[in-house]
């Protein structure tokens, strides 16, 4: 995850908290819950980045592995 994208989230989660504090003050409950939806959604997508990050950390471990393997056997 970029730091473009972390940026990007922060805002949409800060927009969104303003967006249901402002439903809150003024009764809109629309409003309130427009802003808890976006703040749902910056979540996800951030913990969604986070998972596609983590799965390409294994993959590399994985090649890591393989290749130290395979020299391991070649050696011999």
């Amino acid at each position: 995850m970029g730091i473009d994208d972390k940026v990007n989230y922060t805002v949409i989660h800060h927009i969104g908290a303003a967006k249901e504090g402002a439903g809150s003050m003024t009764g809109d409950q629309g409003l309130k819950r427009e802003g808890q939806h976006d703040q749902a959604q910056a979540k996800l997508q951030e913990a969604g980045d986070r998972v596609k990050d983590a799965a390409a950390d294994i993959g590399e471990n994985i090649k890591d592995a393989a290749r130290k393997l395979k020299e391991g056997f070649s050696k011999e």
